[in-house]
């Protein structure tokens, strides 16, 4: 990608950050914070509930501004670019919100249409072309006109997925996507991510709690403590499991472990 304000970094990382502090007024959630995503990741950001995870997102795809810190796209300071350097970037990101946000006066071809509308000058066919493309590619062609209330919880998840890669984006955000699914539906999408992120070699970062997604699909990963505000760890999550030391990262990876086939867990 071709931006203004380039600095050159010592590494062919997708997203890097350095020594970011979060914070909301005068409460810090997370400080010290740095990581880099390497190109055709599953990045998972990992932790207990209120650690940051989903702080952290809205600070990378550009909800919040940091107190302090970096955050790169490729050689890009995101942060010290203008707007339209950081609208362009944001254009080639696609991100899957936790609870869908489908339109539900839309159809599912209005709703990943929604995006090819806006930000292109495609025409009618061309649109529509792409449309049906993007579900077929989470298999969902054939339910173009249904509404999202007609839909399973999985199926809308596929179907804001659709959207969600309108774009061709280079970078998918995922935030908690197994949230209110069953254990068939979560590991459907399970394999879905894995298969986009083959077939279209997009770098995937996944906001996550469910220790099944997190090794069957997770490459590299961080670990985010509430108390400590910080990373705690880094690294493959099955690597962690063997290997780490720290008794958070360990409880926090073992939790449930009777109930879970980590056979099946790290099927990747």
């Amino acid at each position: 990608m071709d931006y203004t304000n380039k600095e050159p970094i010592l590494n062919k990382a997708h997203i890097t950050v350095r020594d970011l502090t979060l914070a909301y007024d005068n409460y810090t959630v997370l400080e010290g914070v740095s990581f880099s995503i390497d190109r055709g990741d599953i990045f998972i950001i990992m932790g207990g509930n209120g650690c940051g995870k989903s702080t952290l997102l809205k600070f990378l795809i550009g909800l919040k501004q940091p107190v302090k810190g970096q955050v790169f796209y490729d050689t890009v300071n995101f942060w010290e670019s203008d707007h339209h350097v950081r609208s362009r970037i944001l254009k080639q990101v696609g991100i899957l919100y936790q609870k869908n946000a489908l339109w539900s006066s839309m159809t599912l071809a209005e709703n990943v249409a929604l995006p090819l509308e806006e930000y292109t000058d495609l025409k009618a066919k061309q649109v529509s072309e792409i449309v049906s493309l993007k579900l077929s590619l989470v298999g969902l062609r054939g339910f173009e006109n249904l509404y999202p209330s007609e839909l399973s919880g999985g199926m809308q998840k596929r179907a804001a997925l659709a959207r969600a890669m309108a774009l061709d984006p280079d970078i998918l955000f995922f935030d908690e996507p197994s949230a209110g699914l069953d254990p068939v539906n979560a590991r459907l999408l399970d394999d879905l991510i894995l298969e986009l992120s083959d077939s279209l070699k997009t770098t995937v970062v996944v906001i996550s709690h469910d220790l099944a997604s997190i090794f069957a699909i997770g490459s590299t990963s961080i670990f985010l403590d509430q108390e400590a505000k910080t990373i705690l760890a880094f690294g493959n999550p099955k690597k962690l499991l063997e290997e780490s030391k720290d008794p958070k990262v360990i409880a926090f990876l073992t939790r449930g472990a009777k109930g879970l086939d980590m056979n099946d867990a790290t099927r990747r």
